[in-house]
């Protein structure tokens, strides 16, 4: 095959560095499946991916993109044949395992959904892994109880981030009347507002994150950021209620005491979106694919590859909004 373009991060001296290359097929992973990719996505992992000592590569060079739609090119597994539409998410691309920001990619069989009928190859990565994450939030939540004849008092952290803005998305199109979102800047209330959210509440009316337990505020809370707005939540959520984690922006560390989960029996439930066995994926796909389905009604912007550290810079300050996806 010819020369095809990839994002490439490399150490350089005591510096991690990134930037578009012309590779061939002999530089990517080993796999099943070669993939000649549509879109991929950009999301708070792959930041963090060109970063230096963020634990997410290890080993150098590696093509970052932790998600991709496109057509199977080569396949030397019966499942998958030339042409077929398909999704990966997860995983160890784009970590220890050459990713989606790159014009051909070679994974395992095993980590290929099918795409479903009514997802387009753009509609695929504008959910992405960002749209996955939600998703399992809000199954785990209805898992633990959260349900739209009960009219809970729904919260959603980082609302106009990937995860938050696709969460809020869905929860309003799946009919949940009492849907608030958490911002920190005056710029993302309208846009929370757009997204369906019917309450905007800035961060910091949350309230002292060190007293163990507050007036209960909220039944179900989906946390996209953890650190110290978790651990300033937990105390406020009602009898039997639970909160959702899947995100780590806002810091590590999380403090707490057992008071919320001894008298009021809050439950916490961890998300984690690149593990899940591949035979749970394909439901998942495609309940997105149908019943919540808001891709033609998410805050998403289209890149070439050549404008991803633009990107990549936003979402390291905090200046990034909703979906950003990457067009091949």
């Amino acid at each position: 095959m010819n020369s095809f373009k990839a994002v490439r991060v490399k150490e350089q001296e005591d510096q991690v560095v990134y930037g578009l290359e012309e590779i061939n097929t002999d530089q990517l992973s080993e796999g099943d499946v070669l993939i000649k990719v549509a879109y991929s996505s950009i999301n708070y992992k792959d930041m963090l991916a060109v970063q230096k000592n963020s634990g997410v590569i290890r080993n150098y060079p590696m093509i970052p993109g932790i998600d991709l739609s496109g057509t199977v090119a080569e396949s030397t597994d019966e499942r998958f044949t030339e042409g077929q539409e398909v999704i990966v998410t997860g995983f160890t691309m784009g970590m220890s395992h050459t990713g989606g920001f790159s014009e051909y990619a070679r994974v395992p069989a095993e980590w290929i959904v099918p795409m479903p009928e009514n997802l387009s190859l753009k509609d695929a990565m504008v959910f992405g892994t960002a749209g996955f994450t939600a998703a399992l939030s809000i199954l785990a939540l209805e898992k633990n109880g959260m349900n739209v004849a009960d009219n809970p008092e729904i919260l959603v952290t980082g609302s106009t981030g990937g995860v938050g803005s696709i969460a809020v998305q869905i929860l309003s199109k799946s009919g949940y009347k009492n849907v608030s979102a958490l911002v920190r800047k005056e710029n993302q209330v309208d846009v929370a507002k757009t997204l369906g959210a019917n309450t905007v509440i800035f961060a910091n009316e949350l309230g002292d994150a060190k007293k163990p337990l507050a007036k209960t505020r909220f039944d179900f809370v989906l946390d996209t950021v953890g650190g110290d707005v978790a651990s300033a939540l937990i105390p406020q959520i009602s009898y039997g209620g639970s909160m959702s984690m899947c995100g780590n922006a806002g810091g590590l560390p999380v403090n707490t005491t057992v008071l919320p989960f001894i008298l009021r029996a809050v439950n916490l439930l961890g998300i984690d979106s690149v593990n899940v066995p591949i035979e749970k994926r394909g439901s998942i796909w495609e309940k997105m694919a149908n019943d919540w389905n808001i891709t033609q009604t998410t805050l998403v912007k289209e890149i070439p590859l050549e404008e991803l550290a633009e990107t990549i810079d936003a979402i390291k300050n905090g200046q990034h909004l909703g979906r950003t996806i990457v067009k091949l």
